[in-house]
Order: C-alpha cells, then sequence, then structure tokens
C-alpha cells in the first residue's frame, strides 16, 4: 500500500478552523469534526441538521465545511456530471437521483441524502456553497467523498474494504491523533475537515462536476 507525504503538514499553520459533517438517515443523523490548521479541535453528533448548524456557526466559528453528501439533486435521472467523472476514473460512488425519485422510494433508500439536503439549506444561508475552485476568503460549504479523498491522497489506490485502516492512517500522518473519533462515521467527518482545511488554506484541489448539479471537491495529491 502506497504511503504518501503526509497531507497537510506542508501548509503553514493559519489559524482556520474547518468542520467536515458525515451524513446519515434519519436514525443515526450526523456526525461533524472541527479541526484547527488540519488537527483535530472537537467533534459532535446530533440528529438535527439545525443543531449541527448551530455548533459549525457559535461554538466552533468554523470558516469552510465540508459534507458527506450530495449538495444537489440530478436534474435528469441519471448520475450527475460530477459523479460520472469520478467513475470514470475508476473512483465508485452513489449515483444522486431527482428529489421527487428520493422522496418517493418505497424503502425510502434515499433517506440520507434528504438529509443531506436539509444540512445544506441550514448552512447555506451563512456559508454560501461553493461554485468554483480556489474558494475565496470567506465562509464556504461543500461537498466532498472520502473514498474520493482517500484515492487522491494516495496516488490513485484506495480500497473500500479496508476504509477503516486506510482513513485513519492518513488521518495519523497529517498529524491528527485519531484516538478520539470512536467510529467510521467521525473518521469520515475528520477526512472531509481535512479537505475543507486544505481548500481553505489554498492548497490544492480538485473539483468534479458542474455548479448547476453540484461540485465534488477532493484534495490533489500533487
Amino acid at each position: 500500500m502506497p504511503h504518501n507525504k503526509s497531507p497537510s503538514r506542508a501548509i503553514a499553520r493559519q489559524g482556520i478552523t474547518t468542520v467536515g459533517i458525515d451524513v446519515g438517515g434519519e436514525r443515526k443523523g450526523f456526525h461533524a469534526v472541527a479541526m484547527t490548521d488540519g488537527v483535530y479541535a472537537a467533534h459532535h453528533s446530533a440528529k438535527d441538521a439545525q443543531e449541527i448548524g448551530r455548533w459549525c456557526r457559535e461554538t466552533v466559528r468554523a470558516r469552510v465545511i465540508a459534507i458527506d453528501a450530495p449538495c444537489r439533486w440530478s436534474l435528469d435521472g441519471r448520475s450527475r456530471p460530477a459523479e460520472r467523472e469520478l467513475m470514470r476514473k475508476g473512483i465508485l460512488c452513489f449515483s444522486t437521483p431527482t428529489r421527487d425519485n428520493a422522496l418517493n422510494h418505497p424503502r425510502n433508500y434515499f433517506g440520507w441524502m434528504l438529509q443531506g439536503e436539509a444540512l445544506f439549506q441550514e448552512l447555506e444561508t451563512d456559508f454560501p456553497l461553493c461554485r468554483e475552485l480556489p474558494i475565496s476568503q470567506g465562509r464556504c460549504c461543500f461537498e466532498t467523498f472520502p473514498h474520493a479523498i482517500t484515492w487522491h491522497f494516495q496516488g490513485g489506490h484506495a480500497d473500500a474494504r479496508l476504509k477503516r485502516y486506510e482513513r485513519r492512517g492518513l488521518l495519523e500522518r497529517a498529524g491528527t491523533n485519531s484516538d478520539a473519533l470512536r467510529n467510521i462515521d467521525l473518521v469520515d467527518a475528520a477526512l472531509c475537515a481535512l479537505t475543507a482545511f486544505h481548500a481553505a488554506s489554498g492548497a490544492k484541489c480538485l473539483s468534479f462536476g458542474e455548479p448547476e448539479t453540484g461540485l465534488i471537491i477532493v484534495p490533489s495529491s500533487r
């Protein structure tokens, strides 16, 4: 398994607080991790999008927030352009349906995406959705994807079967002690927070997709 250089230690410390959020269904809720300059600072879990929004704004005072959930719905029932671009690179990902298809699924399969919609709606007033790179110096939020983050940090290699090992390893090499991250949801949230720090600090990032159906943003390995 390749071990690239540390994902964040080469970036100068700037006092930037970022948040990453893993989105689950109604029963699991949201898991959020805050980092300052790419180093773990705090975490919080809640089932309510408004509570997570308050934590981001008032408790940790985030500048940039990265979320593991679709920021927009498919317009035509096909996977979004961002998802198709990732899959062409060999990065498997969920295909986002139209909102109507998500609402009408008989087993609520896309309930977690509806939770993601609620979270983006809660945040976007204060953290506008990022529509291009590089991001501005103000506050914003964007969509990201832990499997794609891992794939890029490891130079084009990621195995979902080994995600607990690979993703904790990436955080450790970035200088983040993962002991406080007691489950994979918090580990994924921490990877999202690390990605938000890369984007906020001006490190090179990549975007997939287009603004209308949403960008998926990940760090560049180069």
